[in-house]
Order: structure tokens, then C-alpha cells, then sequence
């Protein structure tokens, strides 16, 4: 039984090639790509011969039983014109074919265009949320956009040159102003991380004409808070809410919300009243 292995390849830069991943493409029986033309540039520059067959959007599933057979002879490598298979590009179908048929599945960790704008980019990084690229339809970005303007996680997106700018629009539009980082041909000669907000974004990119391709990270939505009350105010919400006639647990319960004290504390104050 063969292993497939996930190979991740360069997003730009050769050197971030990594020698594992070199010996994997070389010692596979077969290697599945994305664009076999694309990956026939990277074997070259590596001296690798191993056999290529093409697996993308509009085959894999036409495909997957013929990797299947291949699998059952030896290992199989699968790879993306760029970047971790399986992440915005196809890959899903197969590994999961893979896994039924019995076969393991291997990652061989490198480049991920998301990861690394993510990492550069400023926001937070412990909770994440990796959603592609946006829709082509400003109504569908929009619809989209509507169910993530509450998350607090930091927002990743995929975006084309010719769409940046309206995308920016949107994302303003139904986010708000929040900060941005947007990363271009991350690891190539013109890289560039432009940080700011999404407005100042929109306007920088209507100066200056979008070029290569973007990953848009987005600030999360940031919940405010609310300024502690001084021991005065406290008081006095107190005493009205007593005088209103208020159940003292009601009482400490809605003034805690408002006030910023702790709940028990509220509750201790109503109680010595």
C-alpha cells in the first residue's frame, strides 16, 4: 500500500524548497499535479524525473480512481502549482479517497501564502479564520461578509488584482473601518505587505494599480469595553434601582452588565443597604 504524500512547493522563491520535499517528488512513483506544465518547470530546476500526471479542478474527480491505482503500486505526491495542496486548490476529494481506500496520508509541511501573510501581518494570530478567495459578485462578497462581520477572529482572504479595489469597498462597507495588512507575491522579487486600514487601503490601491496576487488579512471584530464605573455612579444606580423596587439579584445581575463590577460585588453593596 502506497503513501500519499502532500508536498508543499514554493510560492515564489526557490529556496524555500525544502530538501524533504525534494526527495519526496524524487522518490514517488508518480507525481499528481495541478498544472503538469507548471510542475515540469519545478522538476527541472531540481533534476527530478518522476513521472506526471495532471489532477486539477475540472478532473480530480475523473481522476481520483487512476491515483487510486497508482497508490496501490507505490507512493504518490501530490502538489499545487504553489503553495500546500489542498488549501484553496484541489486536493480534498483525493486525500479523502485516500484515507477510504485505506492508503496514508502524509503531509510534507512548506509555503502557504495564507500562513505567511498571516504571520507578517500585525493582527492577531491565535484564532484565524481562512476563507479563499472572495466572491466574484459584490452582493455574494457582501452576503458573505454579513456572516462574519461578528467574529473576533482575524479574518484571511485571497483576492485577484482586477477585484482588489471593490473588494476593499465591501469589506468597509459591511466590516467597517478596521486595520488591514495586504500581502502581495509574498516571497517574490516584488513583495510587499501594505498595513493601514481598509479605507486607506482602497485609496492606496486606486493610486497605485494593483499587480500580482493578494491575501487580504483583516482585523477581527474587537469588542469594546465598556469603562468601570466609579464607586459613586455605583451607588447611585444602586439606591435607584432599590427605590424602583428591583429584586436584588435582578438588580445586581443588569448592574454588572452596565457598570463593569463584578456581579457578587454589586450584590455585596445591595446587601449592606
Amino acid at each position: 500500500m502506497g503513501t500519499l504524500y502532500l508536498v508543499a512547493t514554493p510560492i515564489g522563491n526557490l529556496e524555500d524548497m525544502s530538501p524533504r520535499a525534494v526527495r519526496t517528488l524524487r522518490e514517488a512513483r508518480l507525481i499528481a499535479a495541478e498544472d503538469t506544465r507548471v510542475t515540469k518547470k519545478l522538476l527541472t530546476h531540481f533534476d527530478l524525473h518522476t513521472p506526471l500526471t495532471s489532477y486539477f479542478e475540472h478532473n480530480k474527480l475523473s481522476k481520483l480512481d487512476a491515483i487510486l491505482s497508482a497508490l496501490a503500486q507505490g507512493d504518490v505526491a501530490l502538489v499545487s502549482d504553489a503553495g500546500t495542496p489542498a488549501i484553496n486548490d484541489p486536493g480534498y476529494e483525493l486525500v479523502r479517497a485516500a484515507l477510504d481506500a485505506g492508503h496514508a496520508v502524509c503531509p510534507v509541511p512548506g509555503p502557504s501564502a495564507p500562513l505567511a501573510a498571516l504571520a507578517a501581518s500585525g493582527l492577531p494570530t491565535d484564532a484565524f479564520l481562512y476563507q479563499g478567495y472572495l466572491p466574484r459578485k459584490s452582493s455574494e462578497r457582501r452576503a458573505l461578509l454579513e456572516r462574519l462581520v461578528t467574529l473576533p477572529c482575524t479574518l484571511v482572504f485571497l483576492e485577484s488584482p482586477h477585484r482588489l479595489v471593490d473588494a476593499l469597498e465591501d469589506l468597509k462597507a459591511v466590516l467597517g473601518d478596521r486595520p488591514v495588512a495586504v500581502a502581495r507575491e509574498l516571497t517574490k522579487l516584488h513583495e510587499q505587505i501594505w498595513r493601514g486600514t481598509l479605507e486607506a487601503a482602497r485609496e492606496y490601491f486606486i493610486q497605485n494599480e494593483p499587480r500580482g496576487e493578494f491575501t487580504l488579512v483583516v482585523e477581527g471584530k474587537v469588542k469594546k469595553e465598556k469603562p468601570k464605573w466609579s464607586e459613586d455612579k455605583l451607588m447611585i444606580a444602586i439606591r435607584f434601582g432599590l427605590k424602583l423596587g428591583e429584586p436584588p439579584s435582578r438588580l445586581a445581575a443588569r448592574i454588572a452588565v452596565e457598570s463593569g463590577w463584578d456581579r457578587r460585588e454589586v450584590y455585596r453593596r445591595i446587601s449592606e443597604k
